[in-house]
């Protein structure tokens, strides 16, 4: 019986090691009609919107290089909205999006306040995942 233990908690042992080395594989980046919003892909990189801006929210995997930065596939996301003054982050819809009218979501934001977006699975990177709204 002890061997029989000792097998089962090996197992899950290696399963949830290997379930930690899959996460954050993928680069993603949000994107508003098609434009990616990051001013740059790297840690110094942020992400700005006018509150006149109209068009399609959507997060894509990416593929980048030096040279150029290519939308690969949209995948699902929720989107929250950090308030300006308190900080406090408010979820702007249960509903998950592969896109969503980005004139919805700023309808309910004041300049200064950040639309966050948050993946729904850890194999997603979404490095700039707050968008100031200016």
């Amino acid at each position: 019986m002890n061997t029989r233990l000792t097998l089962l908690l090996l197992g899950t042992l290696l399963s949830t090691v290997s379930l930690a080395q899959s996460s954050f594989q993928h680069c993603s980046a949000a994107f508003v009609s098609g434009r990616m919003l990051v001013d740059q892909y790297s840690p110094k990189g942020t992400c700005r919107l006018n509150t006149k801006a109209n068009g399609e929210l959507s997060v894509w995997t990416i593929n980048a290089t030096d040279k150029e930065t290519k939308a690969v596939s949209r995948i699902p996301f929720k989107v929250a909205i950090r308030d300006k003054d308190t900080q406090t982050l408010l979820l702007f819809s249960n509903d998950s999006f592969r896109q969503v009218n980005i004139r919805n979501v700023l309808t309910k934001c004041r300049k200064g306040d950040r639309i966050v977006l948050l993946t729904l699975d850890r194999q997603y990177a979404l490095p700039h995942n707050e968008i100031l709204v200016e």
